[in-house]
């Protein structure tokens, strides 16, 4: 009876059961190793700090090296600015340099440039950069902590 109701599959072999005993025993053991490091909330959240400080680390280079490129570019600026402002200055000394009174038009040439040079954008600049840079960094040592 047991024929014509089961089916006709054939019967497994001992070799067979044992190989698929084999292989669930393995998956079993695939699982709970899973389950385990899931369960690891130590190891997890220290995966997850290293991450995070990586990234923080990664943030920082690039925000100095932001802040670099934009000294580079705000230096550039003034000196170019500054040149066009003793050029003019030039100019302008060598038309009204006499009538004006001037004895010295290369003096007034040069204390322009030096007027244009002190002026305190870039410097400012700088010390908005090197703040946000030891900001970072002192986020980042804190973090460690």
């Amino acid at each position: 009876m047991s024929d014509k109701n089961g089916g006709s599959a054939p019967k497994p072999t001992i070799e067979e059961l044992r190989a698929d005993i084999e292989q669930t025993r393995t998956d079993l053991g695939e699982t709970v190793q899973a389950l385990a490091a899931k369960a690891d909330v130590k190891a997890r959240a220290k995966d997850q700090v290293e991450q995070t400080k990586q990234k923080v680390l990664a943030q920082a280079v690039e925000a100095g090296e932001k802040v670099r490129v934009a000294t580079v570019a705000a230096t550039d600026k003034v000196r170019a600015a500054a040149a066009q402002a003793g050029d003019k200055a030039a100019q302008a000394g060598e038309k009204v340099g006499p009538k004006v009174g001037v004895d010295d038009p290369q003096a007034l040439v040069y204390r322009a440039r030096e007027e244009v040079r002190a002026s305190p954008v870039p410097l400012s600049l700088v010390f908005a950069g090197v703040a946000a840079l030891v900001g970072v960094i002192l986020i980042v040592r804190g973090r460690r902590r």
